[in-house]
């Protein structure tokens, strides 16, 4: 795939989501699951983030994380591809009045040199497996230096090559979805709102290779190891025991070999030499 390729199919993955806009936060505020990987991400970025942390986000989508981190006392530069994305943050921040911590621009992340807001930032983090929709991961992440203060870091949720409950749903018969992430070296197709685009898996070590020159590993832990991915619809609910003693050992074993390899995500945390 091209670099006008890679282009194009960022756009697709634009249109999908910007369909979506709309009734994206509905469509996810029920899912118990979905909850408590965006909480496990916020814990993570507690340990990190000093007050009055200056972030560049990364795919912010309709501004769910920018709100709450800007609530934390911080400043937020989020930026995303698709404006039906960007409509719906916008709509929330002038709601909740954040205009002085929130700010926002329409821009992908493989054009970061395009940004407006050319400063020094804290911290630039990107949720839920944003950057999973290029080819050109590399480029992105070398491109992250120049953007950030001595000391500063970075945190990415990513969609790794392997997903244990992925491939337990072998045993369902699931043939497609229980291999696509090991057979995906040229991508996999997704399909959302009528629209195609491309999904690229990448393991912990492509980010630290990449970033090495600049970076230092800070923190690695597996998010959806244990606890079923939230596409699981209802798990919680209807196993609730057994879904509270997983998120348990989930939190014992998040950091540890081989259960942060093997998630649905990971969490990822680097720091700026």
């Amino acid at each position: 795939m091209n670099i006008s390729s890679h282009h194009i199919n960022e756009q697709n993955a634009a249109a999908a989501f910007s369909k979506q806009a709309v009734i994206f936060d509905e469509l996810y505020a029920g899912n118990t699951i979905v909850q408590y990987k965006r909480q496990r991400v916020r814990d993570h970025l507690l340990k990190l983030l000093q007050p009055e942390s200056h972030i560049l986000e990364l795919n912010s989508g309709t501004g769910e994380d920018a709100i709450w981190l800007a609530q934390q006392g911080h400043f937020v530069h989020a930026t995303d591809i698709a404006r039906g994305m960007q409509e719906q943050l916008q709509q929330k921040v002038k709601l909740l009045h954040l205009q002085q911590n929130v700010t926002n621009e329409l821009l992908s992340f493989t054009q970061l040199e395009q940004l407006q807001q050319q400063k020094k930032y804290d911290h630039i983090f990107s949720n839920f497996a944003g950057l999973n929709c290029t080819g050109e991961l590399n480029k992105v992440l070398q491109s992250f230096a120049p953007l950030l203060k001595p000391g500063g870091t970075v945190t990415l949720v990513v969609l790794p090559k392997f997903c244990l409950w992925e491939f337990l749903l072998l045993f369902k018969g699931k043939f497609k979805t229980a291999f696509r992430r090991l057979f995906s070296s040229r991508g996999v197709t997704a399909h959302v709102e009528g629209e195609y685009f491309t999904c690229w898996y990448y393991a912990p070590s492509y980010i630290i290779k990449n970033m090495r020159k600049d970076f230092k590993l800070l923190a690695l832990e597996g998010l959806c190891t244990v606890v079923p991915p939230s596409y699981i619809e209802g798990f919680a609910e209807k196993h609730s025991k057994l879904y509270n003693s997983l998120k348990i050992k989930e939190g014992k074993w998040k950091t540890k070999w081989p259960w942060k390899y093997i998630g649905d995500y990971y969490i990822i945390s680097l720091q700026k030499k």
